[in-house]
């Protein structure tokens, strides 16, 4: 009787030594806080390896909490199932080591700093940090829309390779990236994002370095205008909202959409627009300062302009006037 040959399907595939490295096969992340956090489940989602960098253990364990709630809410609107979580999350890694970055190809900064010196400060360091464990080409980002690449770029060693990248968290559907270069950035660097973004599945936009954009520039003025027709007593909040939806065919009026932004980031944008082009339509609106004063957050705290359960479903106005 002639012998049975087993052979392992492995054995005639590539050894992971030879198999090539696809592009973009692992991304890093600096900061997972809310806006890291959605950065990470949108590329983990794709199919990509992520670790994010956070300063403490009790950030990374909350962050992957945070993540696993964001996850849940998908399952319940039935937006992905048990499976695709699990595949998900076991794609993000936590760490506070910035050696764990040495493979990443690309490596995006999102960190939240409330005061814009300090911001910029803050975020050369990591840009410092980051470019001594990574390699020479991969790509670093900034997720700022604010700060310029140029200045937090300007002393590292390979500026050619760093970029603004603003990739939109506030809405899954909001398939948008804007991309700035630096005086430094490459063109390469510039057709990888590219790439990044088909990856992706988003649109990719090359701006002129302009704090703002051109998505915050525009939406940050209408919230803060939005209020002061409110306060005019023009109308009633969920009349304004109703109105801008129809007439634009926008998803969220300005103000579910602050809340869903989180009213101290639009506080923030807004404060180093008015700091830079000291326009009054800048200006913070005394609304929206009063709503951060009271820890009215928005969705985050399940209260801003509008009240909302543990699911960020909405129940009903906030303010009434």
């Amino acid at each position: 009787m002639s012998k049975t040959i087993i052979e392992r399907v492995e054995d005639f595939g590539l050894s992971k030594k030879e198999r090539p490295k696809a592009e973009f096969s692992e991304v890093g992340i600096v900061g997972c806080g809310t806006n890291g956090q959605k950065l990470a489940i949108m590329i983990a989602s794709k199919g990509i390896e992520v670790i994010f960098i956070e300063l403490s253990q009790k950030l990374i364990d909350e962050a992957y909490q945070e993540i696993a709630e964001e996850l849940d809410a998908k399952i319940l609107q039935w937006g992905i199932t048990e499976g695709e979580k699990r595949a998900v999350i076991s794609r993000i890694k936590g760490s506070l080591d910035y050696n764990d970055l040495k493979n990443c190809d690309m490596v995006i900064e999102a960190i939240l700093s409330k005061s814009r010196e300090k911001s910029r400060a803050i975020r050369k360091d990591v840009f410092n940090k980051i470019e001594e464990h990574v390699s020479p080409h991969t790509i670093i980002a900034t997720n700022s829309t604010t700060v310029a690449i140029t200045e937090i770029s300007a002393g590292l060693k390979h500026r050619d390779r760093c970029v603004s990248m603003h990739i939109s968290t506030t809405s899954p559907s909001a398939n948008l990236v804007e991309v700035v270069k630096s005086l430094y950035t490459s063109e390469e660097t510039c057709q990888n994002i590219r790439k990044f973004a088909i990856l992706i599945d988003k649109h990719f936009i090359q701006v002129a370095e302009s704090p703002g954009l051109i998505t915050v520039r525009i939406f940050a003025p209408m919230i803060n205008e939005a209020c002061d027709v409110l306060l005019e007593r023009v109308a009633k909040m969920p009349e304004i909202d109703l109105a801008v939806k129809k007439s634009l065919n926008l998803q969220l009026g300005p103000f579910e959409m602050a809340d869903k932004i989180g009213i101290a980031k639009v506080i923030r944008w807004l404060d180093n627009l008015y700091e830079e082009f000291g326009d009054r339509q800048y200006k913070a609106s005394p609304i929206l300062k009063r709503l951060e004063r009271a820890n009215h957050l928005g969705r985050k705290t399940n209260q801003g302009f509008y009240k909302y359960d543990d699911h960020g479903q909405k129940l009903e106005p906030a303010i009434n006037f």
